[in-house]
């Protein structure tokens, strides 16, 4: 269906026929017209004046970078151009975001007779369903959609994660917008715990570092209110160029996260080893349901050493000297546990 909707808010000037019989009707529409027209000026010139503001913020960014670049192989004190920098990068990240506020302050402006005559008016806008929302999905849909992901990226996940330069992770990023996502944080956190889990610790510990690059750029996303993938630049340059405080934060948050990761593989191992216990502790049951492991550590030393040595005649001689109801509990146990089979042989233990 074709959206209507936004034809409710044109404004209209010649055709409109609610004025007073009293009023100058051809005047007022001339100033209406007029006010519409200065107020587009307006917009246009804060446009062009914003571009401007622009480009000179990125050139200025460019030159300081580039001869604190060299600066710094040169081991030159970097102090002023350091300063520089943070504020060019600050000044970058507002102007974005006023690029933002232009753009939503330009669709919300209603069309007239002066723009809707402008190229590209024709264009027909179709309703199509919306992709749901990821608070929308149910756990089941968050988990299918992660899989789903994971299988289709695996090959950049894993190329991305095994990156070393920020450069090279910077200019990876932006070459896959679609990697910069919850979904890649969470592989990158999988796979930091199957590393460490089969002891590759050294490389766990890489692949933590640039799963942490990912968590600052989706944490700068929010505060800045954006689209992740518009933070990639930002947060690589304020990472090469960071002040000591920010550097110290992205430390500590790494150090964290391969704390809780060695934690979380050991939780897993131990898990693991239970697990494994488990299955081969129900494989031995005896037909009794005990186990023969448990029954022969509760055995008297003196059966114990009978069923050691597999003597049947010391077996009775040992039985003999024991209390009948304690020799009757011990060897019931043995044949519940598979330990003693009537009738047949001295089972090994």
């Amino acid at each position: 269906m074709v959206d209507y909707s936004k034809w409710k808010n044109i404004e209209i000037s010649d055709d409109e026929d609610d004025t007073h019989p009293n009023v100058d009707t051809p005047s007022l529409f001339k100033w209406r017209h007029e006010a519409r027209v200065e107020k587009m000026k307006e917009m246009e010139q804060e446009k062009t004046l914003f571009l401007k503001e622009k480009n000179e913020n990125a050139a200025k960014l460019k030159e300081i970078r580039s001869k604190y670049e060299v600066g710094m192989k040169e081991g030159l004190d970097m102090t002023d151009l350091k300063k520089q920098l943070n504020e060019l990068e600050l000044k970058k990240i507002e102007l974005e975001d006023h690029e933002e506020q232009m753009k939503k302050k330009a669709k919300l402006m209603p069309w007239n007779v002066d723009t809707i005559s402008q190229p590209g008016f024709s264009k027909t806008v179709v309703n199509v369903a919306q992709p749901k929302q990821a608070e929308e999905l149910s756990e089941e849909e968050k988990e299918i959609k992660t899989r789903e992901f994971f299988k289709k990226h695996e090959k950049n996940l894993k190329a991305y994660g095994m990156l070393q330069k920020y450069d090279d992770s910077k200019r990876f990023l932006q070459e896959n917008p679609e990697l910069v996502c919850e979904e890649t944080a969470n592989y990158l956190v999988i796979w930091c715990i199957n590393l460490e889990m089969e002891e590759k610790t050294s490389l766990m510990e890489h692949v933590a570092h640039q799963c942490i690059c990912m968590q600052f750029i989706l944490e700068l996303s929010k505060h800045l209110n954006r689209d992740p993938r518009s933070c990639v630049s930002s947060f690589f340059s304020r990472i090469q160029i960071a002040d000591v405080e920010y550097r110290k934060g992205f430390e500590d948050e790494l150090k964290a996260f391969k704390d809780r990761i060695h934690r979380r593989a050991k939780e897993k191992i131990e898990a693991a080893i239970a697990e494994a216990e488990e299955e081969e502790k129900k494989k031995r049951l005896g037909p009794g349901g005990l186990d023969p492991v448990e029954v022969f550590e509760s055995l008297p030393d003196v059966l114990k050493d009978c069923f050691e040595k597999q003597n049947i005649e010391l077996l009775q001689q040992a039985i003999s000297t024991l209390p009948e109801e304690e020799a009757r509990y011990h060897m019931k146990r043995c044949v519940d546990s598979g330990l003693w089979v009537p009738d047949g042989n001295l089972a090994a233990k």
